[in-house]
């Protein structure tokens, strides 16, 4: 699995014109999928997510996890977080795992995540075709693969 979190003063996602999703303070997390992924990744990425110090203390210092500062989340499936490059021009998605095994984990980590966060979260629609609004603060945006851990 494959995260970008981007810390945010406010996001949201509308499909079609109908807004599905909407926070202020927290994180917008986008997620990729792989065949191989299973749940040792998600708990490991869950955790990560909330334990992250990303949020500024009270001296304005990066030093404060998304649960300790009741920050809030939106998660969003990304299957081009998989893209491969390499040749050509024209991105390869055959990484990214297809529905029949996304949806599943998918689901999975959103559930994970509130449990661990201790509060219902966000999400987009998977495979739907989104407009993702958000203000990133800071700018903070942070990559991590589950398979590298790091």
């Amino acid at each position: 699995m494959k995260i970008v979190i981007q810390r945010v003063s406010e996001a949201s996602v509308t499909i079609e014109g109908n807004k599905v999703a909407e926070i202020g303070k927290g994180l917008l997390v986008l997620l990729g999928i792989v065949n191989e992924d299973t749940q040792e990744d998600i708990s490991w990425l869950c955790n990560k997510i909330i334990n992250l110090r990303i949020f500024p203390d009270e001296n304005g210092v990066m030093n404060t996890s998304l649960k300790a500062s009741h920050g809030d989340v939106i998660l969003v499936s990304q299957f081009t977080l998989h893209a491969s490059t390499k040749k050509g021009n024209r991105p390869s998605y055959i990484k990214a795992a297809k529905p029949d095994v996304a949806i599943p984990l998918y689901e999975k980590f959103k559930e994970t995540l509130q449990l661990a966060l201790e509060k219902p979260i966000q999400t987009g629609v998977f495979g739907a075709d989104m407009k993702v609004r958000l203000l990133n603060d800071g700018p903070v945006t942070i990559i991590i693969d589950s398979k590298n851990k790091e």
